[in-house]
């Protein structure tokens, strides 16, 4: 099931006769669709409790200063259903209103069962009730912290707050399109236990595995064609059953809310180490959340959702780019809902945009009084927004065209690795070369210990994406980089040159407005691009 978005300006209501947010897939590559046109989501998300009116003061601070176009925001089932059967949607409406008042796009999180494999956020008439909402079980028989995927009634409470809020955002927000996307929980999974041991679920295990599932998702052991989970999948059963079971619990509510309104879905992803060997779940991540390998067992057991997504907390290039490349699938869209908020991460977003990901936002960005460190920024004020906020004031007046670019699978991505050496990209007959630390002038060293070096460039910081808008054209965009293009496939072997390289940035219509052409020694040794992120569109000629 998929789902697509578009934004320049504040929701109004002449965009009722635009079709609902939803994806279009083109082979394997997808765009998001707002109001008709395709919609790059230049996002942060907020601090978990900042999800109350008085706080959304430094909510919509942080979000003006990053220059962002889209908001995630959570909406907790503690807020909204205090009490069992009476509803509360005062804080969705002045959000809603708000963000209209500040000319951005909502994702919803919906903090429900689970908020990163704990039910923190459900109501106390839920949270303190064990025997009508039941805990799992481990295997020697002790209640654990999370709540069973395998009660009805739970489910159907959670079920019946979320077709709720719902049916209250088509209430009030089906004419504007404000909200653009939901996140149905939050990284779920267990932590400590592979699965519910519970009698129910020991039963359910003993269970031969469904036919949609076995059609999807392959052992990665010799096991049998055919069977119950520990027959099929071995000692990867326990995960396995435990991802279909939440991912079936999930599924289930995504179905009904979209019943309702159907607004894209999606969950998102505590990952496991993408560089780690392939083995059975040993205590070392959330187990049945919808990690890297068991996104076919999502899909399968919950089509109502339409990405399962990243959230990436390990900053070293390897593992990003690692995780980037395991959970970009030609059934999944590349999202990242959430990253570290720390300056390090702030050159991913070239990287993932130039992928073709329908959108990205670091965590933590408001100027609430807390720091998530480490796994991202020490800092709480516009310091900390800078780095995020420079990169889509850049993108933002292209975000169209690039969501556009990105879905015709014209574009590629590099942020610098922590190795520091130069990357490639290729184009139709082009090759795109990309390094880092170098002056404008000149061939440096490339030595880990080089001193002279230019500002800003002591950490990796560089990033480049790229479009390529013709046979010959481009537009690159990029920070701290020295970006070279050289001919390959059809035009291997010719002399080429820059025809011209003009700096300048997209207008809202889409219409390009050059500053100044570089040539001469703004071309003559790479085309460098500084600390202040640039657009350049280029020209390339042979003879």
């Amino acid at each position: 099931m998929m789902c697509m978005i578009a934004l320049t300006g504040a929701p109004v209501d002449s965009r009722a006769a635009a079709p609902i947010p939803h994806l279009v897939e083109k082979d394997g590559r997808y765009a998001l669709i707002v109001d008709g046109k395709p919609f790059t989501m230049l996002g942060v998300q907020a601090h978990n409790s900042s999800n109350y009116p008085g706080a959304l003061p430094e909510v919509w601070a942080a979000v003006k200063d990053a220059h962002a176009n889209t908001l995630e925001i959570p909406v907790a089932w503690e807020q909204i259903e205090p009490v069992e059967g009476k509803f509360d949607f005062s804080y969705v409406d002045t959000l809603v209103e708000q963000a209209r008042r500040n000319k951005v796009r909502l994702v919803l999180l919906w903090f429900g069962t689970t908020k990163n494999t704990s039910p923190a956020y459900t109501p106390e008439w839920v949270k303190f009730d064990n025997a009508r909402f039941p805990r799992m079980i481990d295997k020697d028989g002790k209640v654990g912290y999370c709540l069973s995927p395998h009660s009805e009634e739970t489910l159907k409470a959670d079920k019946r707050a979320f077709v709720a809020l719902m049916g209250h955002l088509k209430k009030i927000d089906e004419s504007h399109r404000t909200v653009i996307m939901v996140q149905v929980e939050n990284e779920a999974g267990t932590y400590g236990n592979p699965r519910d041991f519970s009698p129910k679920a020991e039963a359910a295990f003993r269970q031969a595995v469904p036919q949609t599932v076995l059609a999807r998702k392959k052992s990665p052991i010799s096991g049998a064609a055919s069977g119950n989970w520990s027959e099929v999948y071995g000692a990867y059963g326990d995960e396995y059953f435990h991802a279909y079971a939440i991912a079936s619990y999930i599924g289930e509510i995504a179905k009904a809310g979209r019943a309702v309104y159907n607004l894209p879905m999606y969950v998102n992803a505590a990952l496991r180490d993408p560089l780690e060997p392939m083995a059975p779940w040993k205590n070392n991540f959330a187990s049945g959340g919808p990690s890297h390998d068991v996104i076919d067992i999502y899909k399968a057991a919950a089509p109502a959702i339409d990405i399962a997504a990243p959230d990436l907390y390990a900053s070293e290039s390897s593992r990003v780019s690692a995780n980037l490349e395991l959970f970009q699938r030609r059934d999944n869209a590349l999202f990242v809902p959430e990253m570290g908020n720390s300056a390090i991460y702030s050159r991913y977003v070239y990287q993932i945009l130039g992928r073709g990901a329908i959108g990205v936002a670091p965590f933590g960005v408001d100027y609430a009084d807390y720091t998530n460190y480490p796994l991202g920024s020490k800092l709480t004020d516009k310091t900390m927004v800078e780095p995020f906020g420079k990169i889509y004031a850049t993108f933002r007046p292209m975000a169209q065209l690039w969501a556009g670019w990105a879905l015709e699978g014209r574009t590629g991505g590099i942020a610098e690795s922590d190795a520091r050496t130069p990357q490639t990209l290729s184009f139709k007959d082009w090759n795109v070369t990309v390094s880092f630390r170098q002056w404008q002038l000149g061939e440096q060293p490339e030595k880990p210990d080089m001193k002279d070096i230019p500002p800003g460039t002591e950490t990796p910081s560089g990033g480049v994406a790229v479009a390529q808008i013709g046979d010959n054209e481009f537009v690159v965009v990029g920070q701290h980089a020295r970006v070279k293009i050289g001919p390959t496939g059809a035009n291997a072997g010719k002399s080429t040159l820059y025809a011209r390289v003009e700096e300048g940035r997209f207008d809202e219509s889409g219409k390009w407005v050059m500053t100044r052409n570089w040539n001469g020694d703004q071309a003559d040794h790479g085309l460098n691009l500084t600390g202040r992120p640039a657009v350049l569109k280029i020209r390339m000629g042979s003879y």
